[in-house]
């Protein structure tokens, strides 16, 4: 489900391709919100969550679909909650949506935002005490009114407090980069059909890839920018300009419909390598290339070089990035690198690394099916990731303790085990056969059988050692007691790493991101303890996540410390998040020989039977 954020209830939307599987989405999850706040039954209350997660993770464009009178067939929409979205979709408007949002004070939805608030509890302080607005509610948590209500105690008034002082600490929203290239892509696609345009480029944070985006900015190729731009003004996802198009500008800013800001600017053809390279890098990157273009002689800007001493002079120009750098006697600095963290100097001396690619990685190391928390079958799930050319696999669905997640008892796990042999079988058999399906690897694909281990509050693994030695892979995370003292929290990471069937810590760091904030670690030691016992760390590449982060991947490899890149996929459309995870590792320095899963498949399948910890 989307992250919570201060809102009033969704506006009512115009039926179109505004209306996205975010915004369905969007939709049914606020329906689930108003029903629990109003106490309904817990059971409808999941229904409409399970079907917002449907659509938003749904590969079919939802509203496309009803259009064309073919609903998709989507995991837990049913025949009522189908003819509502049919509504919504093709008239833009829900009266059931809007009858909820009439019954609810619609500064109530505004508590949700406050970390450790639910709509259970929302719905219990306003029916109760008559709380509507955040305000009221930090003054009935410091007087301590909430405690009058069941299962409020003086711990849940401290951690709303928290909870609302970190609400107003939190930057203003930014898209999550998946969110953000969508829409990127989206854009683009319409310019490139304008009428004189050579070329169109996302730049700025989305081309850079970081983790969240504020605006976005567009770079289009043409010989006649004013035309171009004035068209791009009367695009439908359009919605207002804040800048006027006149003569001789070469730049604009619009509004997009329930969107950001986007920044256009018109590049002359043929002459576009300092347009990308300025408006790609960040203002600390770009300082350092000016500085280095003065130290020469010379003065850099959007439009090219001009020599300090002929300020008027016309700009030397440049086709391409490359040609730019090559100019200043750099190398090519990778756009993800772009943050003025030492990558000019590196540049200068050849020291850039190799970084890794999304081709590097030969396997997956975190996926789950429908026997845990996943989405689809374990066999739809296998055959996703063999005809997208892996070499291998592995399932790691989640252990017995945590049964929120539908967690595998240890019967469970031998029964999984089984099917996991017979479907290796059977690729072994087609293999041999020359019977491998379209886009299957042609040396053969493996199923390994992992698990994601929970490492429970009081510092014990989830199953016992003799169970351990039977996975190929063990994943382990912490997903509950993450408020425990840091010192607790170490020694529960500490006994995973020291264990010897523990090959990988899982999204370390806890995070979701604009959702949860880190968990409180003692990170050089953490490091110390991975890069000594061989406990590989894992970058989760779900846009959720992104954990570890840039800055974090930079710190463990100077500590030592060896990775995986891994999709954490629970429905077939999650093989995207490699992109997203390969995409923090090349922000984060990251080469391919630190990073397991670029090993052939026999390569992986030995390091995993080693026993990683040295001490």
């Amino acid at each position: 489900m989307a992250p919570r954020e201060v809102r009033q209830p969704l506006d009512a939307l115009d039926a179109g391709p505004a209306l996205t599987n975010a915004r369905i989405a969007a939709v049914l999850s606020e329906i689930a919100d108003l029903l629990e706040i109003k106490g309904e039954s817990s059971f409808k209350v999941g229904a409409y969550r399970r079907a917002a997660d449907s659509v938003a993770g749904s590969a079919v464009e939802v509203a496309a679909a009803y259009r064309d009178g073919e609903p998709p067939r989507l995991r837990g929409v049913g025949g009522g909650i189908g003819e509502r979205i049919a509504e919504l979709v093709t008239t833009g408007h829900l009266a059931y949506h809007e009858s909820l949002c009439a019954d609810v004070p619609p500064t109530l939805l505004q508590l949700l935002a406050i970390p450790g608030v639910g709509p259970r509890t929302a719905g219990e302080v306003w029916r109760t005490l008559g709380i509507a607005t955040l305000p009221e509610l930090e003054s009935a948590a410091r007087d301590g009114r909430l405690r009058q209500l069941r299962g409020l105690s003086t711990r849940t008034e401290a951690r709303i407090i928290e909870g609302i002082g970190e609400l107003r600490e939190r930057p203003p929203h930014r898209m999550r980069i998946d969110e953000a290239h969508a829409l990127a892509e989206r854009v683009l696609a319409l310019v490139e059909e304008l009428p004189g345009v050579a070329s169109a480029t996302a730049a700025g944070s989305v081309r850079r890839w970081r983790e969240t985006v504020g605006d976005l900015d567009l770079l289009v190729e043409t010989e006649d920018g004013e035309s171009v731009l004035r068209a791009v003004r009367d695009l439908p996802m359009v919605e207002s300009t804040e800048s006027e198009v006149r003569g001789g500008r070469e730049r604009s800013t619009v509004r997009l419909v329930d969107g950001p800001r986007l920044d256009i600017m018109a590049m002359p053809a043929g002459q576009t390598g300092s347009y990308l390279v300025h408006f790609t890098g960040s203002s600390e990157h770009n300082v350092a290339l000016r500085h280095r273009a003065r130290e020469r002689g010379w003065s850099l800007s959007e439009r090219g070089l001009v020599p300090l001493a002929e300020e008027s002079a016309e700009p030397l120009t440049f086709a391409s990035e490359t040609d730019l750098y090559a100019f200043l006697d750099l190398a090519p600095v990778p756009p993800e690198l772009r943050e003025g963290r030492g990558e000019i100097e590196a540049a200068a001396v050849g020291a850039l690394p190799r970084l890794v690619e999304r081709a590097d990685l030969r396997g997956d190391c975190h996926s789950h099916s429908h026997w845990s928390d996943g989405r689809e079958p374990l066999e739809v799930m296998v055959e996703s990731a063999r005809c997208d050319g892996r070499e291998y696999q592995v399932l790691t669905d989640h252990s017995q303790s945590l049964t929120i997640a539908n967690g595998l008892s240890p019967a469970r796990v031998a029964a999984q085990h089984r099917v996991i042999g017979e479907l290796n079988e059977r690729f072994a058999r087609e293999m041999a056969a020359g019977e491998l399906p379209a886009g299957a690897h042609p040396d053969g694909f493996l199923l390994l059988h992992g698990t994601e281990l929970e490492i429970t509050v009081d510092g014990r693994l989830d199953y016992p050692d003799e169970l351990l030695a039977a996975f190929d892979v063990v994943v382990a995370s912490l997903h509950v007691g993450r408020r425990q003292p840091r010192a607790q929290l170490m020694a529960r990471y500490e006994a995973a790493m020291r264990n010897p069937h523990v090959d990988i810590i899982a999204h370390p760091s806890g995070r979701k991101i604009g959702q949860r904030p880190d968990l409180d670690l003692d990170w050089e030691a953490f490091y110390r303890l991975a890069a000594e016992t061989g406990t590989l760390l894992e970058i989760n590449g779900s846009p959720a996540r992104l954990d570890l982060d840039e800055h974090r991947i930079r710190a463990a490899t100077d500590a030592g410390c060896r990775f995986t890149i891994d999709s954490d996929a629970h429905e077939r459309a999650d093989r995207q998040h490699l992109v997203w995870g390969t995409a923090v590792a090349r922000r984060g320095w990251l080469t391919p020989d630190l990073v397991a899963n670029t090993l052939p498949r026999d390569e992986f399948v030995a390091l995993m039977r080693e026993t990683p910890h040295r001490v």
